[in-house]
């Protein structure tokens, strides 16, 4: 049995999301941030995350996948971000072009891309506070609101690979 932590603020997703999993056969764990979630990863060790990207702050999803890829003990974890904003299925010299754009101070846009590779990588291409762009590769996305079966499928295959 896996063992996967849903990190939303959304109690219901939660629930929800928790509620398919377990029938699933897996167990659930969950945090409704990002320090409650690093405390969840460092105490229960789960075998894959389901991120939200808006929680406290826009960018708290990003920033917690950021620091789960800086870390060597925890950035093999496969990582769902699981989001209402639209992924892009491109390739990456799109991203390139965009981050150009950003480069403008009057470009108000695209300040965050999520990303759907036509060489089949993911990954979230966001503009940070301090006005760098940082492209964090992810194991896939899951659309809120969540379907079962795109959900089960996701993880079972992040599981299995």
């Amino acid at each position: 049995m896996a063992k996967v932590l849903i990190v939303d603020d959304d109690l219901d997703l939660i629930a929800g999301n928790q509620a398919i999993l377990e029938a699933a056969g897996h167990e659930v764990i969950s945090a409704v941030d990002k320090t409650e979630g690093m405390a969840k990863i460092k105490s229960d060790s789960p075998d894959l995350i389901i991120l939200d990207v808006n929680m406290t702050t826009e960018q708290e999803g990003f920033e917690m996948n950021l620091e789960l890829n800086n870390n060597p003990e925890l950035k093999n974890i496969p990582v769902l971000m699981q989001t209402g904003v639209e992924v892009m299925s491109t390739n990456l010299s799109v991203v390139d072009m965009i981050r150009e754009m950003r480069k403008d101070p009057g470009y108000k846009d695209s300040k965050t891309l999520l990303v759907r590779s036509v060489d089949g990588s993911a990954g979230v291409d966001y503009l940070s506070e301090d006005g760098v762009s940082i492209f964090l590769p992810v194991d896939g996305f899951l659309s809120k609101p969540v379907d079962a079966e795109v959900l089960i499928s996701e993880v079972d295959r992040l599981l299995n690979k």
